[in-house]
């Protein structure tokens, strides 16, 4: 197909703004088509499957292999995770290679999530060949102070006790809609 004619996708992050430079981010990865794939909650907790279990541990190798980077708050879903991820220093040489032309800035917040999906995706086990694991995209929030980090904190803790109620559960059935506890 001739690449004049494929539909260009619309960015959904800040025009203009550096994802490589030192700040706090809040991140939400899902799984594809939202299949609940990582385990299932249990009296309000998160119990993972053996692939639950790969994610947890690969998010947190995440801040071991990138010494720019802390992990803050963090909990894995049925179907998604989100996470807080604080870059600690902007990144030296964030522009792509002459050779390189499409895909996140290395150091970027963008790199770390397509490196993360990347490592679960090399690491499940028994998935059929092809077969996605992650939606295409991610969900982030520039996090602009103290106040929000903390409320962020906490919807992020008390995720797995909203489960039930959780837009992105698909065995929901009380048809009620999801309060964040932030407002932005």
């Amino acid at each position: 197909m001739d690449q004049a004619k494929l539909p260009q996708r619309r960015s959904i992050r800040m025009e203009g703004y550096d994802y490589a430079q030192a700040g706090a981010y809040f991140i939400t990865i899902r799984a594809h088509e939202r299949r609940s794939l990582f385990g299932r909650i249990d009296a309000a907790e998160m119990r993972p499957n053996a692939l639950g279990i790969i994610v947890e541990e690969e998010w947190y190798r995440s801040a071991q292999i990138r010494s720019t980077i802390a992990l803050d708050a963090f909990v894995f879903m049925p179907n998604h995770l989100h996470g807080i991820v604080i870059i600690t220093s902007d990144v030296e040489a964030t522009g792509r290679s002459p050779a390189r032309r499409q895909g996140p800035a290395r150091g970027s917040l963008g790199s770390l999530v397509g490196s993360f999906k990347a490592a679960v995706t090399r690491r499940r086990a028994g998935a059929p060949a092809g077969e996605p694991l992650w939606q295409r995209n991610y969900y982030e929030h520039i996090i602009r102070g103290e106040r929000e980090l903390e409320q962020i904190r906490e919807y992020v803790t008390l995720n797995p006790a909203q489960w039930a109620s959780d837009r992105q559960n698909p065995d929901r059935t009380d048809g009620a809609k999801r309060v964040a506890v932030w407002d932005w």
